[in-house]
């Protein structure tokens, strides 16, 4: 199909981008990496009086190292991000979950900060931004401001975004010398998570000192598994421990039904992808 008729603007700034999605109204769309919103436009499942696209505005790309943090820029594809060594040896989960996102031709063209803002519960990034306690930092007419993950992911396709701000750049912690796993659970090849769990877990002479994880399409937005990670912090790195970690999965959750699944054939994925994320994360 062919999408309704639009204006397309590409400014070659943040602050022209920001100021030209300000001046077109609620129904422009951001252009990132196009992977979800040009099928959708095509389908007519949306429609934009307004394109802005982003390809030209290099500063949004790339991956720097800043103290503390690493900074992925919104733009910056997720080719280069599973290729980055700054990713690899500081947020290997991030790398992990990024090397099952959809294919090879979505991962040299969609964008990292794209998926992120796109916001869909399926979508393999989101659960290990809330696991490594990433910020998002937003750009709009009042200038730029940070938003934690946990506040980021408000709903099915919605974030903390407003109407005039666009997704700058993510700052992730260093997770240095921390173990990680990416486990998604789908039907069909390089398809979305019918439910993902995101594990990165810190061992001190064979103790889990610090765990993170959290899970995918387990609700609206991804979800920290706190009693998970409770469960595991000062005990051993041992097969039973985690067993016993992984039980409480889905303590507190209420996924939804969809085609794929119900709730609960959903929380007894969660408990059981749990239990081979931090597996393979503590290699025990």
């Amino acid at each position: 199909m062919i999408p309704a008729a639009f204006d397309y603007v590409a400014p070659s700034t943040v602050d022209d981008a920001v100021r030209a999605l300000s001046e077109a109204g609620e129904d422009a769309k951001v252009l990132a990496g196009g992977q979800s919103l040009i099928p959708v436009l095509r389908m007519r499942l949306s429609a934009a009086t307004k394109l802005i696209d982003l390809g030209r505005v290099t500063a949004m790309r790339g991956i720097r190292d800043d103290g503390d943090h690493i900074v992925i820029g919104a733009m910056t594809t997720h080719y280069d991000v599973q290729r980055d060594p700054l990713v690899a040896e500081h947020a290997r989960l991030i790398q992990l979950a990024t090397d099952v996102v959809a294919d090879p031709q979505v991962r040299h063209r969609g964008t990292f900060g794209g998926a992120l803002a796109h916001a869909d519960p399926a979508g393999d990034l989101l659960a290990p931004t809330l696991a490594m306690d990433a910020v998002f930092v937003v750009s709009g007419m009042d200038g730029r401001r940070t938003v934690p993950a946990a506040d980021f992911f408000v709903d099915y396709f919605t974030t903390a975004l407003r109407p005039d701000e666009i997704l700058v750049e993510v700052r992730i912690p260093k997770h240095t010398g921390w173990t990680a796993h990416y486990e998604k659970f789908h039907r069909v090849a390089q398809s979305w998570s019918i439910v993902g769990v995101a594990a990165t877990v810190r061992a001190e002479r064979g103790t889990i000192a610090e765990a993170r994880v959290a899970l995918t399409n387990m609700a609206s937005v991804p979800v920290r598994a706190k009693t998970v990670e409770e469960a595991l912090i000062g005990h051993p790195a041992t097969a039973a421990t985690i067993k016993s970690a992984a039980g409480h999965a889905a303590d507190g959750t209420s996924p939804t039904t969809d085609a794929n699944a119900d709730p609960a054939y959903r929380q007894h994925l969660a408990r059981v992808l749990t239990g081979r994320a931090l597996t393979a994360a503590a290699g025990v």
